[in-house]
């Protein structure tokens, strides 16, 4: 089997590959409890904590700008996946149109089925992340995050939350889901952040 669909790079291929990973032109599906089916029209994105509340439905996600980007992602089971192509509404595009409030440092994503997991302002906010609703030019499978999820691709896949319900803003960093079964609080997969003792 890991012949047949993971294979390992003989080098790092220009630094497109962190130690430890495994390339694959499949698109493992990894998920923790049952996978999520619902319409589109019933996405609704929550944004809350240290923010002007506000309720983003799918209709206004699509009323924004809409971007398509290329780039590698790498999970922390140690594939990646070169090349993906995604579209949606970068968090950037987003971010015009919320307010934060003072002391906001970090966001915490929220999904369905209760599901969460955080980052800090300044890894939400890089100019390559996406809400996305495409994955190579097709609706995202609902085994992958769709209707929507969030796209960062600088960190460990499971920062990518899937099935986006909520964006809770917080002053200071707080666990998610994995963060509190052992996962690290960044996941860096340049420097091997996988687990806490990392």
């Amino acid at each position: 089997m890991l012949g047949k669909f993971f294979k390992k790079p003989a080098d790092d291929m220009g630094g497109r590959v962190p130690p430890g990973q495994t390339l694959t032109t499949r698109f493992p599906v990894l998920t923790y409890g049952p996978t999520q089916h619902y319409a589109p029209q019933d996405v609704v994105i929550r944004v809350t904590g240290l923010a002007e509340e506000k309720t983003l439905t799918w209709a206004d996600l699509m009323a924004l700008p809409q971007t398509t980007l290329t780039y590698d992602i790498h999970c922390v089971t140690h594939w990646s996946k070169l090349d993906t192509t995604w579209t949606g509404v970068r968090v950037v595009d987003l971010m015009e149109h919320l307010q934060l409030k003072p002391g906001a440092t970090h966001v915490m994503q929220h999904s369905v089925g209760g599901y969460t997991t955080n980052l800090s302002l300044e890894d939400f906010t890089r100019p390559e992340n996406l809400l996305a609703h495409t994955f190579d030019g097709q609706p995202l499978d609902a085994e992958h995050g769709g209707p929507l999820r969030l796209v960062v691709p600088h960190l460990y896949f499971w920062k990518s939350a899937k099935w986006l319900t909520g964006l809770e803003f917080m002053a200071g960093d707080r666990p998610g889901f994995w963060e509190k079964n052992g996962y690290h609080m960044r996941g860096d997969p340049f420097i091997e952040e996988r687990y806490d003792d990392d």
